[in-house]
């Protein structure tokens, strides 16, 4: 194997690569964590969700400067009420006006790969002393919250996510930690993001171990709860105790659902083998076509997300009030399933004009519209047997986040926290397993994987399995 890279060669700030695969050498096993890391991981996830509520307060914030609205997104065709008489057609410049802003901060400061980054977050768990630096993650993290509220059609979870993991690993090199659990500190930070932004702190620890550390012992799992209670317990006392995205009980399924659950987790797996393809296809499509500086880019690029977000304000940002409105039955069929095909399009629009931001939020976007619009087929065309078109919304959200991410175990956690309902679960486990197991067989790459495959990455296989080389690039 003299002819791979070693981890230590292995650049992640380049976006292109030379046709051979790095093969990155992972830890016989993750030494236990010792009991500092009971001190260290509540301080990391402390600063995770200090981390995640400025980033919020300034993304509502851009958001309000750049359309007027605290939520553009559910004020339908508002003009701005600085510029009244531009009526809706201002919201074909906030993009323009929010590239022009972002797109030099990303190329002075953060310069490398396009896109989501929960990529380089798990890179970084995958490389024994590697870490993320904090400059790049602000720089980003700030592009991200510009993006964002300019319009950008993305989530906020992945730049959270990448600055609670970057503080971990500051922290880590700080108090002298060792390599191996540096990396548990960063998963804290990655925790302590997604448990401070959904109020979930058992989804932000099954997140860090499914996703970023992608291995298991007892030890982690210990050090990662810790992180995501204390950043959940911060943020509640910060912001108050009303729910993050309240979603409605649809009450328990009932046997005769159970093969149209089936079936919606066949659809979502295919939702999610299309958003991953669709994505990298677009990113291809705008390299391709764009010829001038890199900096320029997202601005050159925003008139064309500007024009799609005229024709559907319910694309712009992240979208959760909409996602609310779609399980609550807010929106004809029809346009449900529009909404489905311009969220997918206009988040890998966003992201292939250089945009910066994350797609936790657009595939759980995606998978409320789909459920939703299948579920309202499935009671027109079996009235007493579908039940509730709000179960299906909500199966459809975790089925999709499962399908695009891999990640089964936390989008089932994530959507009983969401409703705080037991009874949810049962349905919403089996639509999820379906979707992984059936997008497994549509794409061998989750959304996530398939960035760094492109770059000739391939992550180490969890728990058992010896690291492979990648077959497509060497």
């Amino acid at each position: 194997m003299s002819g791979i890279p070693t981890t230590d060669s292995a650049d992640i700030s380049a976006d292109t690569r030379p046709p051979q695969a790095t093969r990155l050498r992972v830890p016989d096993r993750i030494s236990r964590a010792p009991w500092a890391l009971t001190v260290l991981a509540p301080i990391t996830g402390a600063a995770a969700a200090l981390g995640s509520i400025g980033f919020h307060q300034l993304t509502d914030a851009l958001t309000r400067v750049f359309s007027g609205s605290a939520d553009y997104a559910s004020a339908g065709h508002a003009a701005h009420p600085l510029i009244p008489g531009l009526g809706p057609y201002f919201v074909l410049l906030a993009p323009v006006i929010g590239g022009m802003l972002y797109g030099p901060l990303i190329h002075r400061f953060a310069p490398g790969p396009i896109g989501h980054g929960l990529p380089e977050v798990m890179l970084a768990a995958s490389r024994p002393g590697a870490g993320l630096g904090v400059r790049p993650t602000a720089a980003k993290a700030l592009a991200s919250a510009v993006c964002i509220g300019s319009g950008g059609s993305l989530g906020r979870t992945g730049p959270v996510v990448q600055v609670g993991s970057a503080l971990g690993c500051l922290l880590g090199r700080l108090t002298k930690t060792p390599p191996d659990q540096v990396r548990v500190l960063l998963a804290c930070g990655a925790a302590g993001g997604v448990a401070a932004t959904f109020n979930a702190p058992l989804t932000g620890a099954f997140f860090a171990v499914e996703l970023i550390l992608r291995t298991y012992t007892v030890e982690v799992f210990g050090a990662v709860a810790l992180a995501g209670i204390t950043a959940d317990v911060l943020t509640r006392t910060a912001l108050g105790t009303t729910v993050f995205l309240p979603l409605p009980d649809p009450g328990p399924a009932q046997a005769a659902q159970l093969p149209l659950l089936f079936l919606l987790g066949v659809g979502a797996a295919a939702v999610s083998a299309v958003f991953t393809r669709v994505l990298y296809l677009v990113e291809d499509a705008c390299t391709r076509a764009w010829r001038g500086p890199q900096w320029l880019r997202p601005a050159a690029g925003g008139l064309l997300l500007g024009t799609l977000l005229l024709a559907l304000p319910q694309l712009y940002g992240s979208g959760f009030p909409v996602i609310g409105t779609v399980v609550d039955g807010g929106y004809l069929p029809g346009l449900l399933l529009l909404l489905l095909a311009g969220k997918i399009f206009a988040a890998s629009l966003t992201l292939g004009i250089g945009g910066a931001g994350g797609v936790f939020a657009p595939s759980l976007f995606a998978g409320a519209a789909l459920g939703a619009a299948y579920g309202s087929a499935a009671r027109g065309l079996l009235p007493g047997v579908a039940g509730p078109a709000t179960l299906y919304a909500l199966a459809g959200m975790a089925a999709v986040l499962a399908g695009c991410s891999g990640t089964p175990v936390t989008a089932i956690t994530l959507l009983f926290e969401l409703t705080g309902q037991y009874t949810i679960v049962p349905p919403v486990m089996l639509t999820v397993v379906v979707s992984a197991l059936t997008a497994r067989l549509l794409c061998r790459h989750t959304i996530h994987t398939l960035k760094l495959s492109r770059r000739g990455v391939t992550l180490p296989t969890p728990m058992t399995e010896p690291p492979r080389a990648n077959p497509n690039t060497g």
